[in-house]
């Protein structure tokens, strides 16, 4: 399936390194002029030149309405909500507040300041698409992340109650809840989780990937391709759902490696 999204403007959060570059690469690569904001500066001067990049903290209302209004002026057609740090792994009584805040701030209040810049745009064209990325923890839950988790199950809400909001605008909105992706930042999770559990890396890795029916991690890719198709013309009857790119998710770091 050829999905083009040529004349289409698209705004990817969190987009300068890991998934979310590789989201940015393949809408840019689809045709639409795409705009990224990372909360690293380092990044944000590596990206390609077609990539017009803005170092942007999302957890700061004002930084987003800076960034995104004079985007935002010209239309955008797409909304990628992907930033959002891991957090801390820990028991929930050795979690620090301010690490908490952290999280839930840049993960779940990030995704509500980005999309309320843009409503009114998408709403003035006649339409838009806006995907949020979640996980398969904001659906069941994970031991030692609690703001993690928190603030994915709450994207699960925003996503639920903004595509009730919104459809009537031709406005569709739809979480993605990837499972582990490849990368640097699932093998810090899994070294997080190694540690506080007293276990071995290696039995750590092992549980992540038992813990999916298809016993696999996926690709940025993979979810890549499936934000294309839902900010494209095949998906603009889809809206108000949570799909998993996850292998099946069976159950999220079991606590004993199987046999």
């Amino acid at each position: 399936m050829d999905i083009r999204l040529d004349s289409q403007r698209a705004v990817v959060t969190g987009g300068a390194a890991g998934l979310g570059l590789v989201v940015a690469e393949t809408l840019a690569g689809a045709g639409a002029t795409t705009f990224v904001c990372d909360v690293d500066p380092v990044a944000v001067g590596a990206l390609p030149s077609h990539l017009q990049g803005a170092t942007v903290d999302v957890a700061e209302a004002e930084a987003v309405a800076a960034w995104l209004d004079p985007i935002a002026a010209d239309g955008v057609d797409i909304l990628v909500n992907n930033a959002g740090p891991a957090g801390p792994t820990a028991p929930v009584e050795e979690i620090d507040p301010a690490e908490w805040r952290k999280c839930v701030e840049a993960a779940l209040s990030g995704q509500f300041y980005c999309a309320r810049r843009v409503v009114p745009a998408m709403k003035a064209q006649g339409g838009g698409a806006i995907i949020n990325i979640t996980s398969t923890a904001g659906r069941m839950g994970m031991p030692n992340r609690s703001p993690y988790v928190a603030a994915k199950f709450g994207v699960v809400g925003l996503t639920k109650t903004w595509a009730m909001e919104l459809g009537r605008n031709n406005i569709r909105v739809n979480a993605i809840a990837p499972g582990s992706i490849i990368g640097q930042r699932v093998d810090r999770v899994i070294g997080a989780h190694s540690r506080v559990e007293g276990i071995s890396l290696e039995v750590a890795h092992a549980m992540y990937v038992q813990g999916t029916s298809m016993a696999t991690f996926v690709t940025p890719q993979e979810v890549a391709d499936l934000v294309l198709y839902l900010a494209g013309p095949s998906g603009r009857h889809v809206s108000g759902q949570v799909i998993g790119v996850d292998g099946h998710t069976e159950t999220l770091f079991p606590r004993f490696p199987r046999s």
